[in-house]
């Protein structure tokens, strides 16, 4: 009993001290724990997880893990019946779910840094965030099939020009709504303003049966999807 629990205090208490072996596993477990929500609020990745972090995004693991979700969520659209009164949603997110940010966070050390507002609004108005590949399918697939796509991001309603061009030259088209933050929206925790917002969905008609995310706060709260798909992301959290 003793030993097990001098084991259980050295992986509580992360991976300080630890060879590479130990520290991999741990930072492995760190973000396992992370996508599973078990986390809690947290605010950077851990310093001794920056480079396990920066291995998985920049690696297979992280396309093999983007290509599952998509493939388990287009099983799930093509199983539902369409009513084809214009009322079918799938909500998708746009940071981390359509556009990948990469390229932005690969000069900001990957989740390391405390996220920086300016710097990420100036990237934001760039309008250069390429698609995420597994995702761009997964859109045209619902949309093939009827849905109606609604995105819905948290980024401000100043960036919407920017915001559109860069969604359309990264491939992504013909969707229904594109709601973004306004200034009655600002200081919300993203859980609130977006379930806020999918109630205002369902007050219109639409019946939300879909929604792609890689936060949780993208998919709880209430006035939620049938049907709720996570992508993963190590480098952030957003309450």
């Amino acid at each position: 009993m003793i030993a097990l629990l001098l084991v259980l205090c050295g992986v509580l208490g992360g991976a300080a001290g630890s060879t590479e072996a130990e520290t991999a596993e741990w930072c492995g477990a760190w973000r396992v724990a992370g996508e599973a929500n078990n986390l809690g609020a947290w605010s950077t990745v851990p310093e001794e997880c920056a480079e396990f972090v920066r291995g998985y995004m920049m690696g297979r693991g992280y396309v093999v893990d983007l290509e599952m979700v998509a493939s388990e969520a287009g099983e799930f659209a093509r199983s539902v019946e369409i009513c084809g009164d214009g009322k079918d949603a799938w909500v998708f997110d746009i940071d981390e779910t359509l556009l990948s940010n990469l390229p932005y966070y690969a000069a900001h050390g990957f989740g390391l840094e405390v996220f920086d507002h300016e710097k990420f609004n100036d990237w934001v108005e760039k309008g250069v965030a390429p698609a995420i590949e597994p995702s761009l399918k997964l859109y045209e697939d619902v949309l093939n099939l009827g849905f109606k796509v609604i995105l819905l991001t948290g980024r401000s309603e100043r960036h919407r020009s920017a915001t559109i061009e860069n969604l359309i030259n990264a491939g992504f088209k013909d969707w229904d709504q594109l709601i973004l933050r306004n200034s009655d929206d600002q200081g919300k925790r993203a859980t609130l303003y977006k379930s806020e917002k999918r109630s205002e969905m369902e007050k219109d008609g639409y019946r939300i049966l879909g929604n792609s995310g890689d936060q949780w706060s993208d998919l709880l709260g209430f006035s939620v999807a049938v049907r709720s798909f996570k992508l993963p992301n190590p480098m952030y959290y957003i309450p």
